[in-house]
């Protein structure tokens, strides 16, 4: 009986490791939830420029570079990002391991690390 378990258990693992895992099957949903979203815009309103990261001499992206700032799209080479306020950080969930919340060009982006790829986008959150 134990050698019946054991050989369906092998031929179960072997079905599922002989189909192709593409990327897609690897993917998850990640997004600002509602109520980050909102702990986010409300920091930047009640801080207006006294704490606004986008007013220490950034400028705007050329617009090719703006145009491609997008959900499912990796953040450009050389981008300046700007890591949100401490008080707004402390206020905040933990992301998800393995990805970051930055700022670039009045946006609010959550990020996978790795592979730079923008999961997220708060946009006109940092006022200028």
């Amino acid at each position: 009986m134990k050698s019946l378990c054991f050989s369906s258990l092998l031929v179960l693992l072997l079905s599922f490791a002989s189909s192709p895992v593409t990327a897609a099957d690897l993917t998850t949903d990640i997004r600002f939830s509602a109520s980050e979203a909102s702990i986010i815009r409300d920091f930047f309103e009640r801080q207006g420029s006294s704490q606004n990261p986008g007013k220490k001499g950034n400028r705007q992206l050329p617009p090719g570079i703006a145009k491609n700032l997008g959900r499912g799209k990796p953040l450009p080479p050389g981008i300046a990002k700007q890591a949100l306020p401490n008080d707004l950080l402390s206020r905040l969930p933990p992301v998800p391991v393995g990805y970051e919340r930055t700022i670039v060009d009045s946006k609010v982006l959550l990020v996978e690390v790795a592979t730079q790829v923008i999961h997220d986008i708060l946009t006109d959150i940092v006022f200028k």
